[in-house]
């Protein structure tokens, strides 16, 4: 007993935290199959979550935060082992235990920057509006259709900011009443939990919800699959509801009720690229595809890898944080599948796949062959 006690704690530990399902894995290996790193890289989640079963997780080391959370294993497992669930165990052990190295030092360094600004970027919360204060964007009041929750990406990052613009174009357009709460917002927060940050992602959660109850918030529309999981899915964690839609159910929602009109053509071959929060995590798959095909002269070309398939950009799960060598981004394989079905144009519908496909386009030369486009900005072109 004296060997045994110390593995039974951590057990105990890994459960409590949220990975009780460990106990149902029967390391039958499909999480493996599937798992997008395996692609690049030797990974075993499955290797995993038998040391955690044991009580032999080593949370130091790199292989705890490869996970992406895409939730190709989850949809695949015969046992419901919620394979993510158990990973962000393991990564709130190690955050309670203080570990850090080299790997981790962005990832601290988001954590401090959300806890003292409300976002990840070491940026002034100050600025979190100056992207609407440049076009005109009115601050949010109660008597709005709904509320334009852009997210720290793009809020902040010069590239993202064309997501917020085309956005703010498409709603113009339409004639729909809108506003931002600009200083005000936080976070969603969805990135930082998943690296294990629980109580920071908890006080990101509640401020952002006391904001939009005190704002008298009933309808959020996001442009990131991961505001919209987090608003949608995890804040009835905390009895707060919202009507949340992602910018592609809204501008669906706009043309048939007959507000919004493509009127443009775009002549080029396009493909798709399902984000995983959006598709796998939420179900959005047809609605992206149904505005493509309502573009005149669009080609829309569908992807080896699509729906419930489709091959996950590496940005999630806090990866969005952390470098990964290029040799082993999943976004060069995704970028290699765009050029190999002979697209002009990479569409998505998240900042995070943006960032990704834009490093990997750029880093493997296909500058001059290949555009990667929010499918916010292919709208504006064609309204």
């Amino acid at each position: 007993m004296e060997i045994e006690s110390p593995f039974k704690e951590i057990i105990d530990e890994v459960k409590e935290l949220g990975g009780e399902a460990i106990k149902y894995c029967y390391q039958c290996g499909k999480c493996d199959t599937v798992c997008p790193w395996n692609k690049v890289t030797n990974f075993s989640m499955r290797k995993l979550i038998r040391e955690a079963t044991f009580g032999l997780p080593e949370v130091e080391l790199e292989e705890v935060w490869r996970c992406t959370t895409c939730g190709k294993c989850p949809q695949k497992c015969p046992r419901d082992v919620k394979q993510i669930d158990d990973v962000v165990a393991l990564r709130r052990m190690a955050t309670g235990y203080g570990v850090s190295n080299a790997l981790l030092k962005p990832v601290r360094s988001a954590s401090a920057s959300l806890a003292a600004e409300g976002n990840p970027f070491v940026q002034e919360r100050s600025k979190r509006a100056d992207w609407a204060d440049e076009i005109g964007v009115e601050t949010f009041t109660d008597d709005m259709e709904i509320l334009y929750f852009s997210c720290c990406y793009v809020s902040y990052d010069a590239r993202l900011r064309e997501i917020a613009n085309a956005t703010a174009k498409i709603l113009n357009k339409a004639g729909v009443s809108f506003g931002i709460l600009g200083v005000e917002e936080n976070c969603c927060g969805e990135s930082i939990r998943k690296t294990g940050s629980e109580d920071l992602f908890k006080r990101l959660a509640k401020d952002n919800i006391k904001t939009f109850v005190e704002n008298g918030v009933k309808r959020i529309l996001v442009s990131s699959p991961h505001c919209y999981h987090t608003f949608k899915n995890e804040f009835p964690e905390f009895s707060a509801s919202f009507d949340v839609v992602h910018i592609t159910e809204y501008v669906l929602e706009l043309i048939g009720a007959g507000r919004l009109e493509i009127n443009g053509e775009y002549p080029k071959n396009v493909t798709y690229h399902d984000p995983c929060y959006l598709g796998r995590h939420n179900g959005i798959f047809d609605q992206p595809r149904e505005i493509l095909q309502s573009i005149p002269g669009l080609d829309l070309r569908e992807l080896p890898e699509n729906h419930e398939d489709s091959l996950c950009c590496g940005m999630g799960g806090g990866r969005v944080w952390i470098d990964t060598k290029m040799a082993e981004r999943f976004a060069n394989l995704r970028v290699e599948q765009a050029i190999g079905v002979e697209a002009e144009v990479l569409v998505t519908a998240c900042p995070y796949c943006i960032i990704a496909l834009e490093d990997s386009r750029l880093g493997l030369g296909y500058e001059e062959k290949l555009l990667v486009k929010d499918i916010t900005e292919i709208l504006q072109d064609v309204i």
